[in-house]
């Protein structure tokens, strides 16, 4: 096989490792995000709390719904 050939043949390998690659770490992020979300209802708790309120239920489940409408 001539040397380009070779040459041709490790971009190839490369390019498509990349775009798996990225595709897999994708869908896994994703899934990450899904059972481990990136804030909680015991931090919206607190972060009330430091602003000097007591949020009411209401106000959380309204935050959290929020939060998942904006993804």
């Amino acid at each position: 096989m001539p040397t380009w050939g070779i040459v041709l043949s490790i971009v190839g390998a490369l390019l498509v490792g990349l775009v798996a690659g990225f595709f897999i770490t994708r869908a896994w992020f994703k899934n990450y995000l899904k059972k481990n979300p990136p804030i909680s209802e015991a931090q919206i708790r607190e972060m009330f709390r430091q602003m000097g309120r007591t949020a009411s239920e209401k106000q959380i489940r309204q935050v959290m719904a929020s939060m998942q409408q904006a993804k």
